[in-house]
């Protein structure tokens, strides 16, 4: 019987966490067709087909699943022997992470993070999808490494880190023919709405929930899947829109349009990354969990939830 070769090793490693050869190639700084190579020689060596190709990726089969921890503990084993700890290193790295968030994470987060790489680990890559409702299954798979974002939904085995704290404005447009510097509980009621609905984050229902608590109901004239176009469409009608505090203040350069205190309390809630226990402590998925909470002023411990 042939040898194991250690490569063969991490490619396992990664697509059982990715469930894909090519964000495994991406992890290892390899080509696609090397990795799947060193795959199918594996299936050969074990007898088996490891891992077979599903809608959802490529899903482990019985016999990977019971290799997994062994193969894992071999890796970092190795990793140790090899350097007395698992290390990183972003300035040589051709890593690519993946990051679900919202549409605020990617105005306040990705500018800053894109200038530090292109300044510290020119290599590294970055990949951004929203947050939805399959996001805490890909973040336990490994297919995305962290999100950031408000996610109340999350269960237990996940850690997180808070970023910074928001709350919520209501922006109108300069020209709006009823609404000037001062927006009252009256006008606020009557007025027609744009709401941002996403069931995946907790902005809408936490908005709604402290709304209903002073008995007040908005008119929704237009809901929209993302914050994208809803300062475009507030400056160019008279609807209002309730968005948290630092999308209004990134769209006022933007759009021709005003910042309003909302005439009702509602709740502040705390932007955070979130990371599954699994990679907790991944060399890398500690890098980029420290280089965004330095990126982001404020940051305060992590904990399990």
């Amino acid at each position: 019987m042939a040898s194991l070769d250690v490569e063969w090793i991490w490619v396992f490693d990664e697509v059982y966490k990715t469930l894909s050869v090519t964000s495994a190639a991406d992890r290892l700084g390899m080509t696609q067709g090397a990795a799947s190579t060193a795959l199918n020689r594996l299936r050969d060596y074990y007898g088996d087909q490891l891992f077979i190709r599903t809608s959802r990726g490529m899903l482990p089969t019985p016999r990977a699943v019971a290799l997994q921890p062994v193969l894992h503990k071999v890796r970092e084993d190795l990793e140790v022997a090899r350097t007395g700890a698992p290390v990183f290193e972003p300035a040589h790295s051709h890593r690519t992470f993946r990051v679900c968030m919202t549409d605020l994470g990617e105005i306040s987060l990705l500018p800053r993070l894109l200038r530090h790489l292109q300044s510290n680990a020119p290599g590294i890559h970055v990949e951004a999808e929203k947050i939805n409702a399959d996001s805490p299954r890909r973040l336990e798979d490994g297919a995305v490494d962290l999100a950031v974002g408000y996610m109340p939904q999350l269960d237990a085995g996940f850690y997180q880190q808070a970023l910074f704290e928001q709350d919520f404005q209501c922006i109108a447009s300069l020209s709006h023919p009823r609404i000037g510097k001062r927006l009252g509980k009256s006008a606020y009621a009557v007025e027609r709405h744009v709401e941002v609905f996403n069931p995946a984050t907790g902005h809408t229902a936490m908005v709604d929930k402290a709304l209903a608590a002073a008995g007040v109901s908005r008119d929704i004239a237009l809901r929209v899947p993302s914050f994208l176009a809803v300062a475009q469409i507030v400056s160019e009608t008279e609807l209002l829109a309730t968005v948290p505090r630092y999308y209004a203040l990134a769209m006022l350069s933007r759009e021709p349009i005003r910042r309003l205190v909302v005439p009702y309390e509602l709740p502040r809630y705390s932007v955070k990354q979130h990371w599954h226990a699994r990679f907790h402590r991944d060399p890398g998925n500690v890098w980029l969990r420290q280089t965004i909470a330095d990126l982001m002023p404020g940051a305060v411990s992590k904990h399990a939830t």
